[in-house]
């Protein structure tokens, strides 16, 4: 298959929304990671994408619309609960994900066979255009190799996908760097699955009281299915192995410069580069700044497994704190849970 590149042009934009009209696969740019697109209401188009992916079909993905009427006029939801309005009327559009009962256009590839269904209303203008060219919501997980770091380029897509899609759509860089916010909706009190730009504090001022699910910060237990993307599996991960150190910034600096050398590479902030030795460090931006370092974050991952030789790389493990636990999340992911104390240790 030859993957067309596709500009930010109106004439670009129709061909990519006729491509997802006919069950084709799109990756389109939003405003938080770039999108591996397929007609949502159509079962065999959206198989395509776990093919493409290599993703487990037990993984649910997320719908996105182009209007919040989409939810009523495509049977995407069974109702629409009374936070739902309250968070869009904050937050949509926007990188918040609802998850919400599955109305009956949701295929079972869609929903990984769960009675849920998550939404999002993008607030990227290229987004937007391309589902209203396709004429229908689009399901659209990361637009990735599943497991590795995820796309906030266009030539990200591209070396994962080339010749896997029928076309991405080039919008240039993502602006916030990680995937939305997920919120389910369906318990009695809405639960945070998977933290992102909009936080827990902002969550909680709309909505007067959330909950963090457990397994935004420990690995899902056994046996217990993904509600939402993200939760299951090994995510983000570069080929190198990643490990977290629990530390004071004394002792970071100590246990990097202890254990560099040839093949160790460091997820640093800019206040760390100059007192780093024989190491290859990346700075993820200011200390405390975590809307920089989530902005970051998948493209450094991804620059580590450009240098060749990079076979362990440290990271601090951040704060939970706002955007903070979204970092804390993603890079919790990429490595597999596995956390030095140096405190114990």
């Amino acid at each position: 298959m030859q993957t067309l590149r596709l500009n930010h042009n109106e004439n670009d934009i129709q061909t990519a929304g006729k491509i997802l009209a006919d069950g084709g696969l799109v990756a389109v740019p939003t405003e938080t990671v770039y999108g591996l697109a397929a007609n949502a209401l159509d079962g065999e188009a959206v198989a395509k994408i776990f093919a493409a992916k290599g993703r487990p079909m037990d993984n649910p993905l997320i719908v996105h619309i182009a209007d919040f009427g989409d939810m009523e006029r495509f049977s995407l939801v069974r109702e629409i609960p009374e936070a739902a309005y309250r968070l869009a009327a904050t937050f949509w559009p926007g990188p918040l994900t609802m998850i919400m009962k599955k109305g009956s256009a949701i295929p079972d590839a869609v929903s990984a066979r769960l009675d849920t269904v998550a939404v999002r209303f993008p607030s990227h203008p290229l987004a937007q255009a391309v589902i209203r060219a396709a004429g229908v919501p689009l399901a659209a997980p990361s637009a990735n190799l599943s497991g590795s770091p995820s796309p906030t380029t266009a030539r990200h897509v591209l070396h994962d996908m080339d010749g896997k899609i029928d076309a991405v759509l080039d919008g240039g860089e993502c602006q916030v760097g990680l995937e939305s916010t997920v919120i389910t909706l369906v318990t009695d009190i809405p639960r945070v699955l998977r933290p992102g730009g909009v936080t827990v504090e902002m969550l909680t001022e709309a909505l007067g009281e959330v909950e963090v699910d457990d397994a935004v910060v420990h690995r899902l237990a056994d046996g217990v299915k993904a509600a939402s993307p993200g939760m299951k599996y090994k995510h983000y991960a570069p080929k190198a192995n990643v490990i977290l150190l629990q530390c004071s910034d004394a002792d970071f600096l100590d246990y990097v410069n202890c254990h560099a050398g040839r093949g160790v590479a460091v997820l640093c902030c800019d206040e760390d580069v100059p007192l780093l030795h024989n190491v290859k460090a990346i700075s993820l931006g200011c200390r405390g700044d975590y809307g920089t370092q989530a902005h970051r974050l998948f493209d450094s991952l991804r620059r580590i497994d450009g240098y060749g030789d990079v076979l362990t790389v440290f990271s601090r493990l951040p704060s939970t704190d706002g955007v903070g636990l979204a970092v804390y999340n993603r890079l919790i992911r990429a490595a597999g849970f596995e956390v030095i104390d140096l405190g114990k240790n």
